[in-house]
């Protein structure tokens, strides 16, 4: 892999080490790169990179240790898998673990079919992928053959994984080996249900969001308006609803409180405070790995090194 960048080195002893992918036999490092950034700006989203950042990006990770990348059909319309299979097609393909995902629409014809799970939906869809992808195989396939090895789902409650799961098991089928959802610092309903599934099953968490779209990023004061960064686009709309990115007018002083007491574990530690809030979930025992985003090298630099250090029981 070439390098992306000489300009800090990899401190030693803070490399991502690998894991298990719930209870199945794959390896993945414990930090997860997610691909949603790369490409245009479909989601109506600020400073997406471009395919010689994005690549750039991808190489430090792999620098890191990474071997982990997610994606999906619909990030960028294709765009990001396309970005990810050009820069996969100059690498031994067996060194790295590749996820992606389908359901939405991604065409540009007016196709009734071209949405949903169907079966007709996900053959087309997984075609498609390979395609872009520059590969034979997906590692794992989030919501079916010899073109993917694993698969997993995205963004259910408990009910649905355990019928899913139970489903799986009276067909005889591989099991479901992992569940990537919302979790965070102040995203934690999936505690209750789903992740108790995941425990009892040998599943494997894939947190995404792990920063809340910029929250847990150590730039959101108390009594102040961000003004610089995404929290900045945010807090200008204060009705503005995503799933990914907390609602203004909701953050309230316990959020707040909890803020201040990462900046607090921050400082104890001399790390930054995406740090924490990503060395928090990784000391979760249902956590597999965390999908972390970025973009720029700094971004990622900062984001990898939540690993070679630990969180004590209380904080």
């Amino acid at each position: 892999v070439p390098n992306a960048t000489m300009a800090v080195p990899i401190p030693e002893g803070s490399k991502t080490p690998y894991v298990f992918l719930g209870k199945s036999g794959l390896k993945v490092s414990n930090i997860t790169l997610g691909t949603m950034t790369f490409g245009e700006n479909q989601f109506g989203r600020p400073g997406n990179t471009d395919e010689a950042q994005s690549h750039e990006i991808i190489n430090r990770y792999v620098e890191w240790g990474g071997n982990f990348l997610d994606t999906a059909d619909v990030y960028g319309m294709g765009i990001s898998e396309s970005i990810v299979g050009r820069w996969l097609e100059t690498q031994p393909r067996d060194k790295f673990v590749i996820a992606t995902k389908c359901r939405f629409d991604v065409g540009t014809e007016n196709n009734i079919n071209n949405v949903g799970l169907s079966r007709r939906h996900i053959t087309e869809s997984i075609d498609r992928s390979l395609q872009r992808l520059h590969t034979d195989f997906v590692d794992l396939y989030q919501f079916v053959w010899a073109k993917v090895r694993y698969i997993g789902a995205s963004n259910v409650t408990g009910w649905q994984l355990q019928k899913l799961v139970g489903i799986v098991d009276r067909l005889g089928l591989n099991p479901i080996v992992s569940l990537q959802q919302q979790y965070n610092l102040v995203i934690r309903e999936s505690e209750l249900e789903s992740f108790q599934v995941c425990k009892n099953e040998g599943i494997g968490v894939l947190p995404w969001s792990p920063l809340k779209g910029g929250l847990l990023a150590g730039k959101v004061k108390r009594g102040q308006k961000p003004t610089e960064g995404r929290m900045s686009w945010v807090a200008a709309d204060e009705s503005k609803e995503m799933q990914s990115a907390p609602n203004w007018k909701k953050l309230d002083d316990k959020t707040f409180d909890l803020l201040e007491a990462l900046e607090a574990i921050a400082k104890k530690h001399a790390k930054s405070v995406p740090q924490v809030a990503i060395r928090w979930l990784l000391q979760k025992d249902v956590v597999s790995s965390v999908i972390i985003g970025a973009r720029t090298l700094a971004q990622l630099d900062d984001n990898m090194g939540a690993n070679g250090w630990s969180l004590t029981l209380e904080e």
